[in-house]
């Protein structure tokens, strides 16, 4: 029960903080957002974001290696492994949002209303793509709450399986092309959003070199066929 509980707890962490995220790049709804914040020079705000940025990456893709969940096993029982990885990585973009440093001057303006309202609609359709997408592989596998289940219910972790539902047959990582809209459709473009557009994307491509590595370790030829066929972030699929 202790266990459960703490799945339970870290999936809260994460729908609060992925809640906020979309307030916090839409500049709707929360109290602080890319653009506000305590003034700052515009040296000290570039290298504090690029550390918070920096720190999440660090926790996101160094977690969710083979040799640190090795290691980490050691010290975390496997039940709890990814709840804890989710937490960890939640609490870390809790930080980013609580101390993230405006960088105001704007780079571009929609002043259409219907452009800026035709722009703003995409970038949430980019957040529906993310949400939309964890539910088609395995949403409570992803942030932990399945193996937590299956730990009070007596029952053994279930082995990952391949599976490409929907979105999955035309591109092999709908989750980060609906992050990389998410944070471009901007009908106002400041330095600060753009910095965090800039880095989130060059982390996205870091990120999936990494994920697929490790997919095609574990999937062999399986994961290598579906990669000849379809596109990794532009929606492709290739017969055969």
């Amino acid at each position: 029960m202790i266990v459960f509980l703490y799945g339970l707890l870290a999936y809260a962490a994460f729908l609060v903080t992925i809640v906020y995220a979309v307030g916090f790049v839409s500049r709707i709804g929360v109290p602080k957002t890319i653009d506000t914040g305590p003034d700052t020079s515009a040296i000290n705000a570039l290298c504090i974001n690029t550390l918070l940025m920096a720190l999440f990456a660090i926790q996101h893709t160094g977690m969710a290696r083979k040799w640190f969940k090795n290691r980490w096993a050691r010290y975390v029982p496997n039940c709890i492994e990814r709840s804890t990885y989710v937490l960890m990585a939640s609490l870390c973009l809790m930080l980013l949002f609580w101390k993230w440093r405006p960088l105001p001057a704007v780079v571009w303006q929609v002043d259409d209303p219907d452009v800026f309202v035709m722009i703003t609609t995409l970038s949430f359709i980019g957040w529906a793509t993310v949400f939309a997408s964890t539910f088609l592989i395995d949403h409570f596998e992803l942030f932990g709450l399945r193996d937590v289940i299956a730990n009070l219910r007596g029952l053994g972790i279930p082995a990952p399986q391949f599976k490409t539902p929907l979105y999955y047959k035309f591109v092999r990582h709908p989750i980060y092309l609906g992050f990389i809209i998410a944070f471009w459709a901007a009908p106002v473009m400041t330095i600060g959003h753009l910095l965090f557009a800039i880095v989130t994307t060059i982390y996205i491509f870091i990120g999936i070199f990494f994920e697929e590595r490790d997919l095609l370790k574990q999937f062999g030829d399986q994961y290598g066929q579906y990669k000849r066929q379809v596109g990794m972030l532009i929606p492709r699929r290739k017969s055969g």
